[in-house]
């Protein structure tokens, strides 16, 4: 019984440094909904990527549960669990933090080799590496490396040691793994037509139209070029090159219309809409964290 308070009072330290937890039970994962949210038919918690209007003061909906508050973290609801609960976890995306977890030996020394040095905490097998900064959570990225983030949640094994970096381009790149691109015939896309990037929607860009048309055009060449594979990386390459070009004017510079025209590019070769949305919205972030 003494583990119990043990764990709640690491939760609200944890929690008090601006860190969402939640209690884990057996097999280290998050307890099971209740019967009012079982199969989410309260429509889920609100901070879900499906926003929904649950608002059951138990830990239902696992990551999406994690909370900073300590009348909740204490109230009679979530009383039972901490009697239960075997660790405490915590939410990356809920705190501003992406982890990298990486889960043996080659995947450290994979880390090791290509992402900036960041701070660090031992696991079981391997090491998780933290970084400042969200993205989208996503499983076997590449072998024993998994991204947790935004829909994820991370088990809390200690503050780790190290300074911790901004999220690098390198990490976000991760979830830009397409390999090869379908073939374009019958490509259906539900991309609306939009207008293209213009000095109206550009009124804080210090380039001329001329130049910045131009490297578009270009860019949109070497997307659509890309036929039979990789246009998703080319299109993540593309939008941070083109982004990193406006990183010192005052804006706006109209970057999200320049993204939807290279999201355009991609799909018209095949790559499925939210693969390409996805890695351009990758690229365009990547080369402001660069810039910062």
């Amino acid at each position: 019984m003494t583990t119990v308070p043990e764990l709640l009072r690491a939760a609200l330290a944890i929690a008090a440094a601006g860190v969402p937890v939640l209690p884990l039970r057996a097999g280290k994962v998050p307890f099971g909904n209740c019967r009012t949210c079982k199969d989410n038919e309260c429509g889920g918690r609100p901070n879900m990527k499906a926003a929904g209007p649950c608002r059951c003061p138990a830990p239902c909906h696992a990551w999406a549960a994690a909370t900073t508050d300590p009348h909740v973290l204490t109230s009679p609801a979530w009383a039972p669990v901490w009697r239960e609960a075997v660790a405490v976890a915590y939410h990356p995306g809920g705190a501003g933090l992406t982890v990298v977890d990486l889960d043996n030996a080659a995947a450290v020394a994979w880390a090791r080799e290509t992402l900036p040095t960041t701070r660090t905490v031992p696991t079981t097998r391997g090491e998780h590496w933290i970084y400042r900064g969200t993205m989208p959570s996503s499983n076997a990225v590449r072998p024993g490396v998994d991204i947790k983030s935004a829909t994820q949640y991370a088990r809390w094994l200690g503050p780790g040691t190290g300074r911790m970096a901004v999220l690098p381009s390198a990490v976000r790149a991760l979830l830009v793994k397409e390999d090869t691109t379908p073939a374009p015939g019958g490509v259906a896309s539900s991309l609306p037509a939009r207008a293209p990037w213009g000095r109206a929607v550009a009124t804080g860009c210090r380039h001329t139209e001329r130049y910045v048309r131009t490297g578009l055009e270009r860019g949109l060449a070497m997307v659509r070029a890309r036929t039979e594979s990789g246009a998703g990386s080319q299109a993540f390459g593309v939008a941070r090159f083109l982004a990193a070009q406006h990183t010192a004017c005052p804006g706006p510079c109209g970057l999200p219309e320049i993204g939807e025209e290279i999201t355009a590019a991609a799909v018209a070769v095949g790559v499925p809409e939210a693969y390409a949305r996805r890695a351009v919205t990758n690229g365009l972030g990547a080369a402001v964290e660069r810039a910062a």
